[in-house]
């Protein structure tokens, strides 16, 4: 019998993934349905979280006891370097990112040299975990966790700088960008992640996204949360750039499929979910009403907030509303208002602080989703049949809603629009004039993600690559790109 005498090769006989995600929901959610699955393959997994959040995770999930079932899986926790009183709001996002690097570099060093740790699984945002994993010479594969669409828009940032498309010149917000292959005839001006961009160099969102590509041929891979069915010709693309892509989505569903328990639909929430909005939902017909959910950091004024109100009232059609405690921008959100807004609307209108988003859009009463364009809540819909209304605030929201309306032709995209009598107009043609043509469209993806998932499937497929490739990579040196 043949034995391991080094250390080094009984680290690599025993593969143990570190996961880092980004500190807000939608990623830490997406990182615990890898790490599940990891676990699931018999991985040693540690999953690195914010004291913040890991707090708000114990206190409003069953997190811990869930994972309690992997005795080869621990959570470490880091302090992400803000004050308790912090708002860690989208408006402070960039504060947040910097003082958590501040920390977590050190931490990072500190932890992979002593740990045992064979592969890093970084967010796509955090390069310099890329440039430690290198320097320390532990494998990395970055997961990003936005949309492909917009990966491929960031991948192509260095040709638009040097094009001169972006900054842009003039206000019209129209013009279509041509230099982005694949979207020549597609993305416009207001589709485009930074819209408002005015100087490269000293934007901070633009500068981490050319850090962030700068750092994908450093990593042995890339980890995406879409199917190939979905996003088939842009990940050829992204492939060009690094052809160790992994589409291993949707995550959720594929978690649930290796699952032994199919309906089992665990939550990772940072808020307190409200599940009264089911038994709601359970009195009303099928698909008779639209959920209303601009995800867990997009902010509205209140003119905006009651122009949605009246446009969604005067459609006629029933409505389900997550209204977060600090969804009003600029002023303290008030219960007392809420109650005025919903007197006499009760048995149309229901508001929710937070609701468990994966029940309420797999529920038969509800017929579409007046969304932001986040990429959970996409591919959640997509998964659930649900054709989507798309305001998209920020970032890979802009590219995605354009892709959901033009591109899939699952929804209708109304971004930079608030206007009672427009999005009256546009909830009536979700759930009534164009309704049997968007489901048919959504009907049919679904069914795709679906197979993908399934044993054979390209994303089952992709998965058990991965973690052969995690099997194999183990700690030791190699040649930091991404070529298999």
């Amino acid at each position: 019998m043949e034995h391991h005498n080094t250390v080094e090769e009984a680290k690599i006989m025993c593969p143990h993934v570190l996961l880092f995600p980004l500190p807000i929901q939608s990623p830490i959610n997406s990182m615990l349905q890898l790490a599940e699955l990891f676990c699931l393959a018999g991985l040693q997994v540690t999953f690195l979280n914010t004291n913040h959040n890991q707090q708000l995770l114990y206190r409003h999930t069953n997190v811990e006891s869930r994972f309690k079932q992997y005795p080869k899986f621990q959570f470490r926790t880091i302090s992400d370097g803000l004050p308790k009183d912090h708002p860690r709001s989208s408006l402070l996002f960039g504060e947040l990112i910097t003082s958590l690097q501040a920390a977590a570099e050190p931490f990072l060093r500190e932890i992979l040299t002593e740990s045992g740790v064979t592969c890093v699984i970084p967010d796509g945002l955090f390069y310099y975990a890329v440039d430690i994993c290198n320097e320390v010479g532990v494998s990395v594969i970055s997961f990003d966790t936005i949309s492909p669409c917009c990966l491929w828009v960031y991948l192509c940032f260095p040709k638009l700088i040097q094009s001169g498309d972006i900054p842009f010149k003039g206000n019209d917000l129209d013009v279509l960008i041509e230099n982005v292959p694949g979207m020549e005839d597609l993305l416009r001006r207001r589709d485009f992640p930074f819209y408002r961009l005015t100087n490269c160099a000293t934007d901070l969102y633009c500068q981490l996204a050319l850090k962030e590509i700068q750092s994908i041929p450093r990593s042995h891979g890339l980890i995406l949360n879409t199917f190939e069915d979905l996003d088939g010709p842009l990940l050829s693309l992204i492939r060009s750039h690094c052809p160790q892509t992994y589409a291993v989505g949707p995550l959720h569903l594929q978690l649930k499929t290796r699952l032994a328990d199919k309906t089992m639909s665990s939550s990772n929430s940072l808020w307190e979910e409200d599940h009264s909005s089911i038994q709601w939902l359970d009195a009303h017909p099928i698909e008779s009403v639209i959920y209303v959910s601009f995800g867990s950091l997009a902010t509205l004024t209140k003119k905006e907030m009651l122009e949605f109100w009246h446009g969604l009232v005067n459609s006629g059609i029933r409505f389900l509303w997550v209204m977060r405690s600090d969804l009003l921008r600029e002023e303290e959100f008030s219960h007392q208002f809420v109650k005025e807004l919903t007197d006499g609307c009760e048995e149309r209108a229901y508001i929710v602080s937070w609701a468990p988003q994966e029940k309420v859009l797999s529920h038969p009463a509800i017929g579409g989703f007046l969304t932001h364009s986040g990429w959970n809540s996409t591919m959640e819909s997509i998964v659930e049949k649900k054709p989507m209304i798309c305001w998209a605030v920020y970032v890979d929201q802009r590219v995605t809603s354009r892709f959901v309306g033009e591109v899939w032709k699952i929804g209708l995209d109304m971004k930079d629009i608030c206007d009672r009598y427009i999005i009256e107009k546009v909830v009536k043609e979700l759930m009534v004039t164009n309704k049997d043509k968007l489901k048919k469209s959504v009907d049919k993806l679904s069914m795709l993600a679906e197979i993908s998932v399934g044993e054979g499937g390209s994303s089952y497929n992709a998965f058990e690559y991965l973690v052969d490739d995690i099997k194999k990579l183990g700690r030791k040196d190699i040649n930091p790109n991404c070529i298999r």
